[in-house]
């Protein structure tokens, strides 16, 4: 038998320039990954979808705006005026807000306010902190080419939809 983990407060490993603390990952399950995010106010992490992966996410503090839904129309514009066939429009989430992403759903989160906000992050199959490392290297060198970013995301079975903001650094 193998025993768990336990993390304190603030523990974890930090994924620099990505605002994420990774808290189990690859090296600790084979089924998903979890972080912590902070979300800056202004970051747009941009309309996008994974082939393989799945992901939830849960609001701790503050407000985002989610999207998970095929919209009518993939417009490149602002993905926040998007609408499902069904009706289905962004939600603006505060703590205790959740959204599940299946495999192939197209999806969004930003931060309309002036506040910080903070949610946990799961994702399945594990190993998502791969792309955040490599990321939040591309981010940490100031205000990248929105192409360099595809090209990451592209790697890693993330299709970019609408363009990434960064918004304001903590």
């Amino acid at each position: 038998m193998t025993d768990g983990l336990m993390l304190p407060p603030g523990a974890g490993r930090s994924i620099a320039g990505a605002g994420m603390t990774l808290k189990v990952g690859a090296d600790q399950s084979s089924v998903w990954s979890a972080f912590e995010a902070l979300v800056t106010p202004g970051f747009d992490v941009g309309a996008h979808l994974h082939r393989q992966a799945e992901e939830f996410f849960f609001i701790l503090d503050g407000e985002l705006d989610l999207l998970a839904f095929e919209p009518r129309s993939r417009t490149i514009g602002d993905w926040r005026t998007w609408e499902s066939a069904s009706g289905a429009r962004v939600l603006r989430g505060g703590p205790g807000a959740a959204m599940f992403v299946p495999a192939g759903c197209p999806h969004a989160f930003a931060n309309p306010g002036t506040a910080m906000a903070r949610m946990l992050f799961l994702v399945s199959p594990p190993g998502h902190e791969h792309y955040l490392d490599e990321l939040g290297t591309v981010i940490g060198q100031g205000r990248p080419d929105p192409a360099v970013i595809a090209e990451v995301r592209a790697r890693h079975d993330i299709e970019q939809l609408t363009p990434m903001a960064i918004g304001q650094r903590p």
